[in-house]
């Protein structure tokens, strides 16, 4: 059976890292905010090239630090791409503003900057609501198209959260993901680029006073001490033993993983592009490739080939199965858009191929030939 991501085997390579550094915090018995959490810390904002990193619970908390340093809430408006995981939009809800889905680019599955701009003026003529932010995603390891996202904030007046939980390692030119937005944050759940061995996350920025606040409030609002509060704040902090290990994987990830799974994505783009639409990457732009997705013609179609994927040892995903604007959870929600064509489209097309920096050739081999086979062509 081939893995989807291979969590055991990066664990094999790293295990003589990893192993030392869990020992080291459980020896030190410095579990929370202890020493390997500063040196992550730092190590994170280096790579990614800005000033602060502050670490967190989750990427969802770190989205919603984010909002919260903001001051975002009741009577603002955040926009949302539609196609993209539940809980970018859920923490505008949950911090009482309203989420607004935009349409993405069907190439790129980032959001779309001229329909946003539609939005955001749909808004303004309703008078209820005031835009305030732009959530971009780095969907599936490609950045968004920050340029134009830059131009569009600035005409309105509004802040850049870049959403890089799956971007991590994405860069545009000589820019990485994570430094684009006003804030950024990623994620360190296990499958993405940068996974720990549990829930984590990083916020970024280059803004001191928006890091000062953000350190106060994943820590209980705290001033001067621990018993010092000076703000209502959340409980998102990142253990100790998850920086320990992340450490080393971060080491890797940037020597090599990166650089491997973009060999890959190579590999499959050669070979199954005359079967199936596979990944567009702009120029100029590195993809960290969170995830390898392609596009089939149907829903019938594919989901027949998953089945026979399946069949044949071979795991897949779809991500994901419906866009934001139809979720239960946001029904009553205003400016809720019915017309989101391609998100609601690529729902129905998307599936998610093995990918990770751990998959060996003669695996992908046998993933791009039952691809083939099931289209009765063996040509590569």
């Amino acid at each position: 059976m081939i893995e989807f991501r291979n969590l055991k085997k990066q664990y094999l390579v790293l295990k003589n890292e990893i192993d030392e550094a869990i020992c080291d915090v459980i020896n030190n018995t410095n579990f929370i905010d202890g020493d390997k959490v500063d040196e992550l810390e730092t190590e994170l904002a280096n790579y990614v090239g800005v000033k602060h990193c502050i670490t967190c619970g989750n990427g969802t908390d770190a989205l919603s630090l984010a909002l919260m340093t903001w001051n975002i809430g009741e009577g603002d408006a955040v926009f949302v791409p539609d196609f993209t995981f539940f809980a970018t939009g859920e923490v505008v809800a949950y911090n009482h503003a309203v989420p607004v889905f935009v349409d993405v680019y069907e190439d790129t599955y980032n959001i779309n900057v001229e329909l946003l701009e539609k939005k955001i003026q749909e808004v303004i003529s309703g008078g209820e609501l005031v835009p305030k932010v732009i959530i971009a995603v780095d969907l599936f390891g490609q950045p968004a198209d920050y340029v134009k996202l830059r131009e569009v904030a600035y005409k309105y007046n509004m802040k850049i959260l870049e959403d890089s939980a799956q971007g991590f390692g994405g860069m545009i030119h000589n820019k990485k993901a994570g430094s684009f937005g006003d804030i950024a944050t990623t994620s360190f759940f296990p499958a993405k680029p940068l996974g720990s061995y549990g829930d984590g996350g990083a916020i970024f920025t280059d803004n001191d006073e928006w890091a000062e606040v953000l350190q106060s409030l994943h820590m209980h609002g705290k001033g001067s001490g621990k018993y010092d509060n000076i703000r209502i704040g959340i409980n998102s902090r990142l253990d100790t033993l998850q920086a320990a290990i992340l450490l080393p994987k971060l080491h890797a990830f940037i020597k090599y993983e990166r650089d491997i799974v973009n060999q890959i994505a190579i590999k499959y783009s050669e070979c199954i592009k005359d079967e199936v639409k596979v990944p567009i990457i702009r120029d100029g732009y590195i993809s960290s490739w969170a995830q390898y997705t392609v596009q089939i013609k149907e829903e019938a179609e594919r989901d027949s080939l998953r089945k026979y994927l399946s069949e044949n040892g071979i795991p897949s995903m779809v991500y994901y199965p419906k866009p934001l604007h139809m979720q239960r959870a946001f029904k009553n929600t205003r400016y809720i858009s019915e017309n989101n064509a391609i998100s609601e489209r690529l729902c129905k097309t998307v599936l998610s191929l093995p990918m990770h920096p751990y998959l060996e050739a003669n695996e992908q081999e046998k993933i791009i030939k039952k691809i083939k086979e099931y289209y009765n062509n063996n040509d590569c």
